[in-house]
């Protein structure tokens, strides 16, 4: 069983948890909130994540939850701007996820059991910015896992860091020729740890591809085009892409984990049953799967219909290049649709949740407590 844990902690009528029990794919909450997490971890999972978006969303959910701790951050770092107060909060949040995992993470030596921490949106364009932040996180808890966007300077990130000895998660990343770009990095990294004889043996880097956001981004590209595609067919790009970065991957040998992000509908998790990757599930989706009549098999390695491949090819230029190994350079990462929107959304949520922080800090007086 992939979670290896007492039977009866878990809900093992599920359909997640079969889906980890019986197969190599494992998944984790895409949220670092308790109470998600608290579901997660009883249906098998064996992991979370956090962003920007996801720690706001904590946030307005469970806001009397950690309005203290906010309080004591504030009180014990009176000299700080509310970016830096911010940064606490977001380190708070994620290290009570850390913990909640981390007998997960002793259990199965390291490979599972991560909390995924996320590198500041703003630090997109500064290779240097990232790898400190990353070496940062990894010192907070032994099973923290470092969130780095696969932009141009995010590429030379992954290798720099991977070398320091962070365990990362490549995100922000949505296609093939990203997802390859990812793997080599890391293995750049590994092989200089390895020529000067430092472990690797506790690195478990994994590449995300937000399968979703691809769906989304492929359905703008083809309204801006003024091109009308067959119902359904724009659902599969993302499926699609995944499969084929997944088929490069075993074939190369790749040493990171592929893992899908960003769910719009079953697909995002059906199709990908059966795989050696991660499935990073928000907790919406995971009550729906779990109530859902979609059967439990392995289906990772059934193509996606060579007629919805054909159309997405023909009709889509965005899904070429999501979609070709050499589809695009690695300076063009940052201006793909898709990395232009998930960018602005995430430093939008950032600056969102640095107001949360002022509002605490600096009350409205305007507003009536």
């Amino acid at each position: 069983m992939n979670a290896t844990a007492k039977p009866q902690e878990y809900d093992t009528s599920s359909p997640l948890y079969r889906t980890v029990s019986t197969t190599p794919t494992d998944y984790w909450n895409d949220s670092c909130s308790r109470e998600e997490l608290v579901y997660a971890i009883r249906n098998g999972a064996v992991g979370a994540t956090t962003n920007p978006s996801i720690v706001l969303n904590v946030l307005k959910k469970e806001f009397a939850n950690w309005k203290k701790t906010l309080l004591d951050i504030i009180a014990a770092h009176p000299s700080e701007a509310e970016d830096k107060i911010a940064w606490h909060l977001i380190e708070a949040i994620g290290l009570e996820g850390a913990a909640m995992l981390l007998p997960i993470f002793e259990r199965e030596k390291g490979r599972k059991g991560r909390l995924s921490m996320q590198t500041s949106p703003t630090f997109y364009r500064d290779t240097q910015a990232l790898v400190e932040q990353a070496v940062h996180f990894d010192g907070l808890a032994p099973n923290i896992q470092v969130k780095i966007p696969v932009t141009a300077a995010g590429v030379k990130a992954f290798e720099e860091a991977t070398y320091r000895g962070v365990t990362i998660n490549a995100t922000v990343s949505f296609t093939v020729p990203q997802a390859i770009a990812v793997a080599e990095a890391v293995e750049r990294g590994l092989r200089r740890r390895e020529q000067e004889g430092k472990p690797v043996d506790h690195l478990f880097p994994a590449c995300t591809i937000m399968v979703g956001r691809l769906d989304d981004w492929i359905k703008i590209a083809a309204s801006h085009d003024g091109v009308l595609l067959t119902p359904g067919v724009a659902d599969w790009a993302g499926v699609a892409a995944f499969k084929k970065a997944y088929g490069i991957y075993q074939a190369r040998g790749y040493r990171t984990r592929l893992l899908s992000a960003a769910y719009r509908n079953h697909l995002h998790w059906s199709q990908f049953i059966g795989g050696d990757v991660i499935l990073t599930i928000p907790y919406e989706w995971q009550k729906l799967f779990n109530t859902s009549s979609v059967e439990v098999k392995p289906r990772m390695q059934d193509p996606v219909a060579p007629h919805i491949i054909d159309e997405l090819y023909t009709m889509v230029p965005d899904f070429r290049r999501a979609y070709d190994e050499d589809g695009m350079r690695i300076e063009e990462f940052d201006t793909f649709g898709a990395t232009a929107r998930t960018l602005r959304v995430f430093c939008e949520h950032y600056h969102e949740l640095q107001g949360i922080v002022r509002d605490v800090m600096i009350p409205n007086p305007d507003k009536k407590h």
